[in-house]
């Protein structure tokens, strides 16, 4: 009884945790749209800052443990961490080669995928409402989005789909191996897309406004969205977690309706209830399942 107490209340963390993530995550169009700078540039400040963030936050909470954690982190900290990296680049470049209607509908796949992953690659089985329900808020996110993918932005389409197929497979990799800290992969994988983007970016002739902007976006919303991501992701099965992510679909054009004044159509309202809905139906449904 005490440990599926335990359970429970683990879940209910995980949850927390992801849909705390979504919200932040929810952000990125907006911070994309405040800064001028190039997408590397852009990946090496997210980069810097996130890491910074995270392994600050790794090291409050861990102490003189976090050494032990990351020698421990063997194949599937490198397998996370390179998820990561990869899925953040292919994600910035992505925002500025396609829409962000085209990332958002590719990226509403991720639930899926991360339950094929864990079928493949675990076989792992997962509650048929958290499917219904991923199918579900894929449809609304055809409705908020016109449900036609542009085909003139093939290469950021393709990109858009390798961060989602990596990052679900992320979420089940920690999740399999939940018994072990995730979070110094997270740091060290910030670190990594900073080191692979500086070749290529300009850091010095950042401007002032925009230095301030890419702190928040490396802190903030890439760091503190990565960290709770990174510890929802070990307490919920792959793809309830990216079904849980997916609130951030309706609320990334909130964001920007809030700042720029770009009022959302009446597709993306009825959209994005869609999606809610999909989640409350996931969320309300008991769990005939521990580790669900």
């Amino acid at each position: 009884m005490q440990t599926s107490q335990a359970d429970r209340r683990e879940r209910r963390l995980g949850m927390l945790c992801i849909g705390a993530s979504a919200v932040i995550f929810s952000t990125a169009g907006l911070f994309t749209g405040l800064v001028s700078a190039d997408a590397w540039t852009v990946l090496f400040w997210r980069g810097l800052f996130g890491g910074l963030f995270i392994g600050v936050c790794v090291m409050l909470r861990s102490g003189r443990a976090v050494l032990a954690q990351t020698q421990a982190l063997g194949w599937p900290g490198v397998v996370a961490g390179a998820c990561s990296t990869i899925g953040t680049i292919c994600f910035i470049h992505a925002l500025r080669l396609t829409t962000v209607a085209d990332v958002t509908i590719i990226y509403a796949t991720a639930p899926l995928l991360a339950a094929l992953v864990a079928a493949v690659a675990f076989r792992e089985r997962q509650r048929m409402v958290t499917l219904v329900a991923s199918i579900m808020a894929f449809g609304g996110v055809l409705v908020t989005t016109g449900g036609a993918l542009s085909g003139e932005h093939l290469l950021g389409n393709l990109l858009a789909f390798t961060m989602t197929a990596l990052i679900a497979t992320m979420m089940v990799v920690m999740r399999r191996h939940r018994g072990q800290s995730m979070l110094p992969a997270s740091g060290l994988s910030a670190f990594a897309v900073m080191l692979v983007a500086a070749p290529l970016a300009s850091p010095m002739q950042t401007s002032q406004p925009d230095l301030l902007w890419l702190a928040l976006f490396g802190s903030v919303q890439f760091g503190l969205g990565l960290l709770l991501l990174t510890l929802g992701s070990q307490r919920l099965a792959g793809a309830r977690a990216a079904l849980i992510g997916n609130v951030e679909l309706p609320l990334a054009p909130a964001w920007v309706w809030m700042v720029f004044g770009t009022i959302p159509t009446m597709q993306a309202w009825l959209g994005g209830a869609i999606v809610t809905a999909a989640l409350l139906l996931d969320l309300l449904a008991p769990d005939a399942r521990r580790d669900a």
